[in-house]
């Protein structure tokens, strides 16, 4: 029996399956606001600027998302996930109206400022994942993550559709062709973030720690047995999560906000990770917001985690390598008329590999375990630049060889994702997460850089030899680090 002034007990598998349901939802229209930008932006620069430097668009677009996912997990570490998600989504909303006011003022600058807060709504997108697996059982987060990776998939498909039909309605606005689609962003960030803030309640995260601050599992709902945790290492009970660590983890002032909280399958998802860490290294201080130095330290104490942080960094950086020259090395082969209609098949297929069987990669991670799925991504990872490399100007094979090197991205990023969000203590983990998200987009951004001059110098087979050894470390580590399923 709870005491008087105590709040009122949540259903938190209920809870979750509101949590999983909203933010699907949210990822279809923030995605859409994403990719609909990034269509254009590229054009919209070439316009403002030449095409010598259009490319930078993008880039700054991903630095920008990989940057502000420092300042935005520091939030979720104080505040929550709530206020971090609608932070994001802001950011982009700003970073899309600066685009439309440098589209009307011609000012290269502001654009490029623009792109890069416009990565707000990557930040939210990326984030959205980890906030799927806060309260998720043990045995279900793979597919949970996944769930919301791939509801990416619909915004991303259907974006480009909707370029030409968000520029038109804005013809009665008088702005400059191009800037159409970055208004339906500002306003599809908008409706993103104010359907997170006004919904998004309890707080799936700090409704976590409290359930780790509690430290004892309540009784499951009658017919829902609690399966047994996976967690990276030896799994412990609610019960051994030391207090000192726990009750650190919820925010001062927090505590009346978050709702108490029962039912055993939610505990044990909250607990168990606490625990292991907890037997993994000591838990960073109390007081205040994570900072990156304290999520580093953590994540480099605990191998499962560095594992995790490798394998979507090293995904990314493989599959972002290869995939931005294929449109270059297709363009070698095909005249004008023909090689953006190529391009568009290669690079639909390989969304559809990244995306498409997400949920699929998910049930993997949870079936058969964090630590093979990782390794069965780096081994489609390093199939992928062997057809792609040799295929020459085959475009069939360069479809099979994007569609294997979308495949092992969504395998390191899925599993990777999963078992760092399961390997750090719960006060720790948006930092880490943070990190997380901070090396994937460097390294991708460094990746998309570098590859245009190893093209330029030694050609697109090289590329990808070069991608195919940049898995070598991570292979190692991945057969060093001992993972329970």
């Amino acid at each position: 029996m709870s005491m008087i002034g105590d709040p009122a007990p949540v259903d938190v598998p209920r809870v979750q399956r509101r949590t999983l349901r909203l933010l699907f939802g949210t990822q279809i229209i923030g995605g859409i606001g994403t990719t609909i930008g990034i269509s254009v932006g590229a054009l919209l620069a070439a316009r403002l600027a030449g095409t010598s430097v259009s490319g930078l668009a993008a880039s700054a677009s991903v630095v920008g998302g990989a940057l502000l996912a420092v300042p935005v997990t520091r939030i979720m570490g104080v505040h929550g996930r709530r206020p971090g998600l609608v932070t994001a989504y802001l950011t982009g909303t700003l970073g899309a109206l600066l685009v439309v006011a440098a589209a009307v003022t011609g000012w290269v600058p502001l654009l490029f400022a623009g792109m890069l807060l416009f990565g707000g709504g990557s930040a939210a997108n990326l984030q959205a994942r980890y906030t799927a697996v806060d309260l998720a059982e043990p045995a279900r987060r793979g597919r949970q993550l996944s769930v919301i990776v791939w509801a990416t998939t619909i915004g991303a498909v259907a974006a480009p559709n909707f370029a030409a039909l968000a520029d038109r309605a804005v013809d009665g606005l008088a702005l400059p062709p191009l800037s159409g689609p970055f208004v339906f962003s500002a306003v599809a960030f908008a409706v993103a973030g104010g359907v997170l803030l006004v919904l998004l309640r309890p707080d799936p995260l700090l409704t976590a720690r409290r359930i780790a601050a509690a430290g004892a599992p309540a009784t499951a709902p009658a017919g829902s047995p609690a399966p047994a945790p996976r967690s990276p290492v030896t799994p412990t009970t609610a019960a051994s999560v030391p207090a000192a660590s726990t009750a650190a983890s919820v925010p001062a002032g927090s505590a009346s906000a978050v709702p108490a909280v029962s039912a055993a399958p939610a505990a044990s998802a909250a607990a168990a990770p606490a625990a292991s860490a907890a037997a993994a290294g000591p838990a960073p201080a109390a007081g205040g917001a994570t900072g990156m130095r304290t999520a580093w330290r953590v994540v480099a104490a605990r191998p499962a985690a560095r594992l995790g942080v490798a394998a979507v960094a090293v995904g990314h950086l493989v599959m972002v390598g290869v995939m931005a020259m294929t449109p270059v090395h297709l363009g070698e082969s095909h005249g004008d008329a023909d090689v953006l209609r190529i391009v568009g098949i290669v690079l639909s297929a390989h969304i559809a590999g990244m995306y498409a069987l997400a949920p699929v990669v998910g049930w993997l991670t949870d079936r058969l375990g964090r630590r093979p799925v990782i390794l069965g991504g780096v081994g489609l990872l390093v199939a992928a630049c062997a057809v792609a490399g040799t295929a020459g100007h085959d475009t069939v094979r360069l479809v099979v060889g994007l569609v294997l090197l979308g495949l092992g991205w969504s395998a390191t990023m899925v599993a990777g994702s999963t078992l760092l969000s399961e390997s750090v203590p719960v006060e720790v983990r948006p930092a880490s997460q943070g990190l997380s998200d901070l090396l994937m987009g460097l390294a991708g951004a460094s990746a998309g850089a570098a590859s245009g001059f190893i093209v330029e110098a030694a050609g697109y087979p090289v590329l990808n030899l070069l991608a195919a050894i940049a898995t070598v470390p991570l292979t190692a580590l991945a057969l060093r680090v001992r993972v329970l399923r």
